[in-house]
């Protein structure tokens, strides 16, 4: 994992440059102001840029910054996006996120996920305690490759903490730490394998315990797990919104060791206030761990967005120079 810590100095610069941004953008609509974003962000401290850039061009599967400014008087935990939404909950820190971001990629959203927006908030919601989305808390969330269902998903997911008290865990495992046996390694690289929207975007039909086979109703894309250089391969993988083909048994079997083998390989990452991480959406998969939210204000809340290295390869998928995905 790389990692880099901001300077007290370059903390107060950063926050600075957020601060002069919100002053003159009183309307808090990043969709519309990305691109100015991007060109701010060319006024972050020299170290924080270097760094950035040399982790991309490494393909560094994980990348950890701490120490982002975070406010002292944060608001409490939310109850749900939606309200986070409703009360613009925390903007200083999603614009925080966005700026660091943009050094590495081009942020995106998607029309059908938390209402289109670019930044996500990540919190537990009452009601939502085992479902397979970010706002559970009991459901442990397995390893998967963010919006694996999509040839045009995020090169990078980046997650901002503001508020852990309970010290709960990102699950993190690295492609490059499993040596899948010759076999089923042949067999990842096949299009052998459906992906799935996960329950977090807003599709049809309904996808439960109770009602398991509608998952397959889904729109869906068939691909290989395992593509790109055969010495260095890109991941593409997440067990409960990936399946075979149907009537593939053997590709089963290497989806479910694939699986096995990631989960064995895992490492724990837990963020504090201030510390961002970017994971590599090729070179890693990731998860969270349970735990047992308060609903009192004080809960886990994180900023997610996610980030692609060329935003042309959106433009091309959508017909319109749009940073929304449908």
């Amino acid at each position: 994992m790389a990692r880099y810590v901001l300077s007290d100095i370059e903390k107060n610069e950063l926050a600075a440059v957020a601060d002069e941004f919100l002053a003159t953008h009183p309307v808090w609509t990043p969709l519309e102001w990305a691109d100015d974003i991007r060109a701010e962000a060319e006024r972050l401290p020299v170290g924080i840029r270097r760094f950035l850039v040399s982790s991309r061009a490494a393909e560094d599967a994980v990348i950890l910054l701490g120490n982002l400014p975070v406010d002292e008087a944060l608001v409490p935990t939310p109850p749900s996006w939606e309200v986070a939404e409703k009360e613009a909950a925390a903007i200083r820190e999603e614009l925080v996120l966005l700026l660091v971001g943009s050094v590495l990629g081009e942020p995106f959203g998607w029309v059908n996920q938390q209402d289109g927006r670019l930044v996500h908030d990540v919190c537990p919601s009452k009601g939502q305690e085992n479902s397979l989305t970010s706002a559970s808390s009991r459901q442990q969330l397995t390893l998967h490759t963010e919006d694996v269902f999509h040839s045009c998903r995020g090169d990078y997911v980046a997650l901002m903490c503001l508020r852990n008290p309970e010290a709960v865990g990102t699950t993190v495992a690295l492609v490059e730490s499993v040596d899948f046996p010759e076999p089923t390694r042949r067999v990842l690289h096949q299009d052998r394998f459906r992906f799935f929207p996960d329950d977090s975007h807003q599709v049809v039909p309904e996808h439960s315990a109770e009602n398991p086979s509608a998952l397959a109703d889904r729109p869906h894309e068939v691909a290989s797990v395992l593509f790109g250089p055969e010495e260095a391969p890109y991941l593409r993988i997440d067990a409960d919104f990936t399946d075979a083909v149907p009537g593939d048994t053997e590709a089963d079997t290497a989806l479910r060791e694939a699986a096995g083998l990631l989960a064995a390989a895992a490492e724990r990452v837990v963020l504090s206030p201030g510390d961002a991480v970017f994971i590599d959406n090729h070179r890693a998969v990731h998860g969270r761990d349970t735990f047992t939210p308060r609903y009192d204000g004080t809960d886990r809340w994180l900023k997610r967005t996610s980030l692609v290295r060329d935003l042309r390869r959106t433009y091309v998928r959508t017909k319109s120079r749009s940073r929304l995905l449908g």
